[in-house]
């Protein structure tokens, strides 16, 4: 193993926590953006009504993204024993 592969796989790590992170990330920004128009509409400026449709969508999109979740970090893990067995050998 050298200092090329720890490059690759660190650049993999953070391509796999993109992925994983990216969806729920996207739609609490959406529902934010959303909720700041609303307030900035109604002039209403309660902290609790940006935060509570932001949780719920937030948790919402882990819920129904679970599965790509779960098969994005059982492929990279995978992928990394299986190099460092390879690296062993």
């Amino acid at each position: 193993m050298d200092a090329s592969y720890v490059v690759i796989l660190a650049r993999e790590a953070f391509m796999t926590a993109i992925w994983v992170a990216g969806p729920a990330m996207l739609v609490g920004m959406a529902i934010g953006i959303l909720m700041a128009i609303f307030q900035a509409v109604t002039s209403v400026q309660e902290q609790t009504l940006t935060m509570i449709p932001k949780i719920i969508a937030v948790g919402l999109t882990i819920v129904f993204m679970m599965p790509h979740i779960l098969k994005t970090l059982g492929s990279f893990t995978s992928d990394v024993f299986r190099a460092l067995v390879d690296a062993a050998l």
